[in-house]
Order: C-alpha cells, then structure tokens, then sequence
C-alpha cells in the first residue's frame, strides 16, 4: 500500500512552518522581490502568484508584518534546506571531559599515541581528563607518575591549557586540560 500524502497532512505541515506560500497568501496587494532580488514593486497576488509560475517557482511570503506584505519569487524547497541548514549550524558544542589513562610505567610511545588521541579531543571543543593510575608497589614511586603527568601537559600545551592542576587523589594523580579559545 502506498502512501499518499492528503491533503490534511499538507495543512498540518503548513500550520506547523507558519511561512504562507502561493495559494495560502491571502492579502493583496503585496510587494513583490524577484528571483534575482530586484523590487517588482506592489502588485496584487494574483498577479505575483502568475509571475511566480511562468517562472517555475514559489511566492513566498518573506516578511509578513510589513504593510504591505513582502513576498519573494523563489525556490521554497531550497529556501527551507538552507534555513534548516543555518539553524543547525547555529547549534552550538556540548563539551564533554574525556579521559586518558596512564600508568607511571607507560612507555614513551604510548604516551605519544595518548596524547594524539587528546589533542584530537581538545580540537573538537572537548575538555580532557589525564589520569595516572598506580598499582601495588608503584605507590614507592609517586614521583615517576608526577613526571609522566608533566610530559603529557607540556605535549597538551599547544592545544590546551591546564584548567586543573595534577592533584593526587589516593592511588591516582589527575589533571584536567581543557581547549585553548581560538
């Protein structure tokens, strides 16, 4: 069974948009702008809607409030992509923290492959959470974690700045870089 598109769906989807196009503009006169941008002047919709369709486009009606009303001659499926398109430009970033974990044995390396995987995380916005874990004896050598913590910020540094400084909680030593702005 297909599916048809009635018009009582047509009319939920208008009411949902709110912008008037062709038959639904009801005031006349109206200003008319072409295709191209230049002012057709007032005309009466009829008129405008019978220019709108030797041309193979839409009138649309662009500022609704103004006396009179402006319409423009244009593509409406077009128009609504590159709205749609702007609006969800114009969402903006949620930062997340994302985590590296370390250990104060981690070979150079894997340091170096850990910090490419957090610079690509502080060029996408994202806050960055180093954490160096010890293990049973590791705990005599608290200080070769606290060289490892310094290596990865001064690596970070480029990209990042140190939003909290590396604080050693029980069996971890943690510091939190977040993006530089610009």
């Amino acid at each position: 069974m297909a599916l048809r598109n009635t018009s009582r769906d047509r009319d939920r989807d208008q009411n949902r948009d709110q912008t008037r196009i062709n038959d639904r503009i009801r005031i006349s006169p109206i200003r008319v702008i072409s295709a191209e941008g230049e002012q057709l002047g007032v005309l009466p919709t009829d008129e405008a809607l019978s220019i709108a369709r030797e041309a193979g486009l839409d009138l649309v009606e662009v500022a609704p409030g103004a006396k009179p009303p402006v319409c423009r001659i244009m593509d409406y499926g077009k128009y609504k992509y590159q709205q749609s398109k702007k609006q969800h430009k114009n969402q903006s970033h949620h930062t997340k923290t994302k985590e590296i974990r370390l250990r104060p044995k981690t070979g150079d390396h894997d340091i170096e492959f850990k910090v490419k995987q957090a610079i690509s995380f502080l060029k996408h916005k994202d806050k960055v959470q180093v954490s160096i874990q010890f293990k049973g004896r590791e705990m005599a050598h608290v200080e070769e974690g606290h060289r490892v913590m310094a290596q990865v910020i001064e690596l970070l540094s480029e990209v990042g700045k140190v939003e909290s400084p590396p604080k050693q909680m029980g069996r971890r030593i943690m510091a939190t870089v977040s993006p530089k702005a610009g």
